[in-house]
């Protein structure tokens, strides 16, 4: 099985992979640069809805008394750093509709990257809830023609699927993605989709083999 990953994996997660007898090639199909952005010297409530914005935000020493994020990485991240992680979930949108249904008089910054979607800045704003958006980093796509067939890619963010197809097909081969954003986006592009049960990366490679193993 030979797999391409748009994303560089980590020495145990491509180590899985080998174990599993898959062949691995791998790049980074986007960038993300930090943004210089000035936050308010007192957070309550925080939001974020990636980890790429968690790793800035502890890079940079910045605290608030409530984090509202989303997927476990960015939630383990968070209680690493001895922060408090009020509410933890799967997707943006269920993130949203917690917070305006049991916190909607309370005041968020929204720490967020330049291809933020905008379903819960909206959601938020519907129901009223006070919310400032903080830009922290922006995402370049980084297309590049790939050489070859795969029997799977590896998706972990609807600009990496962007990224890819810019340059790429996804015809005849399974896309494995982290998440149903990310699936979304690919299913513009092909009806054959794998969804994490878990948004992590781990979880996608545990599909992966899951389903080689069961071919």
């Amino acid at each position: 099985m030979r797999v391409l990953s748009t994303k560089i994996l980590s020495p145990a997660q491509q180590s899985h992979l080998m174990l599993a007898d898959i062949e691995l090639v791998q790049y980074d199909a986007i960038k993300v640069i930090p943004t210089k952005f000035k936050a308010p010297k007192t957070i309550t409530n925080a939001i974020v809805s990636s980890h790429n914005a968690v790793k800035q935000l502890m890079a940079q020493n910045i605290i608030a008394q409530n984090w509202y994020c989303v997927g476990d990485k960015s939630k383990n991240h968070l209680i690493e750093n001895g922060q408090n992680v009020a509410k933890m979930s799967k997707n943006a949108s269920e993130l949203a509709q917690f917070i305006s249904k049991y916190a909607k008089n309370d005041e968020f910054v929204f720490f967020c990257g330049d291809r933020k979607r905008d379903e819960l800045p909206e959601v938020l704003r519907q129901n009223e809830v006070n919310l400032i958006l903080l830009e922290i980093y922006r995402t370049e796509l980084n297309p590049q023609q790939i050489a070859g067939s795969f029997d799977a890619i590896l998706f972990f963010s609807p600009s990496a699927v962007q990224s890819y197809i810019a340059k790429n097909s996804l015809q005849d081969v399974v896309a494995y993605c982290i998440g149903q954003t990310t699936a979304n986006e690919a299913f513009k592009h092909t009806s054959n989709i794998v969804v994490a049960k878990k948004a992590t990366i781990d979880n996608v490679i545990i599909q992966l083999i899951k389903h080689k193993n069961h071919a």
